[in-house]
């Protein structure tokens, strides 16, 4: 009998019987009860029960990029049991609201510290003073200086007072610092020290006004806390270089070696070889060098690269090579600027060819080349006409790591612009606009009406387009070009686009 007839005449009989079937599966062994499941935990009871910690609450609003959640962050762990912030985590939740420029929450956050029990240190004014300054809410940095004494509930130290002071008289905020300087002398204990003179010295230099500067000078002189000290004397020498007076800067300087007995330092030094080399006498710049040599002040790469500098502009190459063999010689390496002070004056001068064979020295020696060395390379390869390889540097680059700047490309659109390159120059007008650069306004219109007026209608309005894609919007003259050219060429359709286009732009 088949397998298949059995199993029909099992089924059928067991259909037909009074008796169920019943499965022997059903006399396996009971399965165990399965426990039960433990009760659902939510993450908001999870996260209350987890106590949160200053260090961890402080390491939770520095990773946190939104300054609102960093914010939330810092109200929810105050409501913890037991939790009381302190210097720590005002300072970072502060740091976190001013660098988003979050400043009416800073406000709100420093009302609050103002109720609060614990210690608060100066330091954190002082960073909200800089961060203040840098977004130019100069009222709100004198106001966070006499936010120190309510809060910190100790008077603000010298350094707080010089910050403040620095930084108002940087942004020119007389007015402030006048209300500042009275409120130091009214309510503060602190005499003006070395450093707050010296601010007001750096400050009349900057100025011009170096009559006022020499009268802080001496009324330094006649304190008993402070006495001119060698920033002093740097920072007056080299307001009188910045305005010629370059006789009275050598004097000061002798002053400040014979009487005050001053070691000057080759900071110092190189404020006068600045000078000297800013007014054209590079030769009084090297009698510097060689006076700091026999004096045990040995020069250093800045000295040196302003030397180096000062040579170029006055056409004394060979000299200004001397000088650059002379630091090698003493085991200084050179630096870019001096580099490139080199490079400049070669490639101004038909070098080219030695220009890159100091690039290629600074390669190997691995001082990098930055932006304005690539930018004079590329304006001596367009000045000898060499524009294959200046569009060359141009494509390969960025990919090499190297930054380029909207100047690095103006540069060489320039120069094919002016030697009716437009084949070339419309080439580059795509690599800069696909890389997010625009060309000047001004080379922008030049560059349309030169395609036009060469006859190349197609290039034109391709250009054209490309431009104003990115925001251009150019001259009436550029449009009346471009569209009589395209007319005469019987190109209608771009003439309908073109005017659409100058409908958009013009509304």
């Amino acid at each position: 009998m088949k397998f298949s007839a059995i199993y029909r005449s099992r089924h059928s009989s067991s259909q037909s019987s009074s008796l169920p079937w019943i499965s022997p599966l059903k006399f396996a062994k009971p399965a165990e009860p399965k426990p039960d499941p433990p009760p659902e935990i939510s993450v908001e009871a999870a996260r209350k029960r987890k106590y949160i910690s200053h260090d961890s609450a402080i390491d939770l609003i520095k990773r946190e990029k939104d300054p609102q959640h960093a914010l939330k962050i810092f109200n929810m762990v105050s409501e913890q049991k037991g939790f009381q912030h302190n210097n720590a985590t005002y300072a970072t939740i502060l740091e976190k609201l001013a660098r988003c420029n979050k400043f009416h929450a800073v406000d709100r956050v420093l009302r609050q510290m103002t109720y609060e029990t614990c210690k608060f240190h100066e330091g954190t004014f002082v960073n909200l003073m800089k961060h203040f300054s840098k977004s130019s809410l100069h009222e709100k940095v004198l106001h966070a200086f006499f936010s120190i004494q309510p809060i910190v509930r100790e008077k603000p130290s010298p350094k707080a007072l010089s910050t403040c002071l620095n930084l108002l008289l940087d942004t020119n905020r007389v007015d402030l610092a006048r209300k500042l300087l009275l409120h130091a002398k009214r309510r503060l204990t602190h005499k003006p020290n070395v450093c707050v003179f010296n601010i007001l010295v750096k400050y009349h230099c900057k100025n011009g006004d170096l009559e006022s500067a020499f009268e802080v000078v001496k009324e330094m002189r006649n304190s008993k806390l402070s006495y001119p000290n060698l920033v002093t004397y740097s920072t007056l020498m080299d307001g009188l270089c910045r305005n010629g007076r370059l006789k009275e800067a050598f004097e000061l300087f002798e002053e400040m070696v014979s009487r005050d007995q001053i070691v000057p330092d080759p900071l110092t030094y190189n404020v006068l070889i600045n000078g000297f080399c800013r007014g054209g006498k590079p030769d009084r710049a090297r009698n510097v060098i060689e006076f700091m040599k026999n004096n045990g002040c040995y020069p250093n790469v800045y000295n040196y690269s302003a030397l180096v500098n000062g040579l170029c502009k006055v056409g004394k190459l060979q000299d200004a090579k001397g000088v650059l063999a002379e630091m090698k010689g003493s085991g200084l390496k050179p630096d870019t600027v001096t580099y490139t002070s080199l490079i400049n004056f070669l490639c101004r001068n038909g070098q080219i060819g030695e220009a890159m064979e100091l690039l290629e020295e600074m390669k190997e020696s691995e001082c990098r080349a930055d932006t304005v060395t690539f930018n004079v390379i590329l304006g001596g390869l367009c000045r000898e006409g060499r524009f294959e390889e200046a569009l060359d540097m141009l494509e390969k680059l960025p990919h090499q790591g190297v930054y380029l700047n909207k100047g690095s490309y103006r540069i060489v659109l320039n120069s094919l612009i002016q030697k009716c390159e437009l084949k070339k120059a419309k080439e580059l007008l795509g690599l800069m606009l696909s890389r997010g650069f625009l060309p000047h306004y001004a080379t922008s219109n030049e560059l349309l009406v030169c395609l036009c007026k060469a006859g190349m209608a197609d290039d034109a309005a391709m250009a054209l387009f490309d431009l104003v894609e990115m925001g251009f919007q150019p001259e009436l003259e550029s449009w009346e070009v471009l569209i009589g050219l395209i007319c005469r060429h019987r190109k209608l359709l771009y003439v309908f686009e073109l005017l659409d286009e100058l409908v958009v732009t013009n509304t």
